[in-house]
């Protein structure tokens, strides 16, 4: 687990360092074209932040995924000769995307503190909205991870919908933006965007609109969480229905 966060950057000049510029690197591009330029942002305190948590959550969601999709059939040999519980090669790929999260996570609050943004007593639910977002990470993980031992366009499918997912999940642009009620719901629905709408909402400022406002009943916090538990739940069931097979099929 460790030793693939290690493997990872082994070779590279600045090692270690690239978990930490990747996110920023893309924060700065993101902050010149859309806040700079594009003017987007302007009615929301601490934007700058506001984006860069987006970000950051959302590459933690993207790396956890795109790299468990590969992880049986990266382990074959190991599948073969050893009796181990299949899901553990999935849980364990996690790790380095933790890893990186938590690191990520550090230069949001060096941020917060340049910036004198002040922590409010909500941020004790930050906890449990990461807990939120790594269940749905691992959810799509263990179906990925089954799936592209028999169907390997699997990667260049997932690829295409994380890229739509990004720009459709509001990481670059305040759901405000939105001024369609309808869509407002639907997009609000995606377990991530209301994890990253909950998590700024407590770090940085309460104006964020989250699935409470939009739906206007703090009830409809919990549909994308049930619909979470129903991705992990169906996923732990078809990735142990298939694993049996998995050693035949790598």
């Amino acid at each position: 687990m460790i030793t693939d966060f290690k493997l990872r950057y082994q070779g590279s000049v600045l090692g270690y360092a690239w978990s930490l510029l990747r996110p920023l690197m893309l924060f700065l591009i993101l902050y010149v074209v859309f806040v700079q330029f594009l003017k987007i942002g302007g009615d929301t305190p601490n934007y700058p932040i506001y984006l860069l948590i987006g970000i950051v959550l959302w590459s933690f969601f993207s790396e956890m995924t795109s790299q468990s999709l590969g992880s049986i059939v990266g382990r074959g040999d190991l599948i073969r000769k050893i009796p181990i519980p299949r899901w553990t090669i999935v849980v364990s790929t996690s790790i380095s995307a933790i890893i990186n999260l938590l690191l990520n996570l550090l230069v949001v609050a060096a941020f917060m503190v340049f910036n004198n943004v002040e922590l409010g007593f909500n941020a004790i639910w930050l906890p449990l909205i990461l807990l939120e977002i790594y269940m749905f990470a691992l959810g799509v993980s263990l179906f990925l991870a089954a799936a592209f031992v028999r169907y390997r366009d699997i990667t260049y499918i997932w690829e295409v919908i994380l890229q739509a997912a990004f720009y459709v999940t509001p990481i670059l642009y305040p759901l405000t933006l939105v001024k369609d009620e309808f869509l407002q719901k639907v997009i609000i629905l995606n377990p991530m965007a209301q994890a990253i709408q909950d998590a700024r909402e407590v770090l940085v400022t309460p104006q964020t609109l989250t699935i409470s406002e939009v739906f206007g009943s703090d009830a409809a916090r919990f549909i994308p969480i049930l619909m979470t538990l129903i991705i992990l739940l169906a996923s732990i069931n078809y990735f142990r229905r298939h694993s049996k097979y998995f050693a035949e099929n790598i």
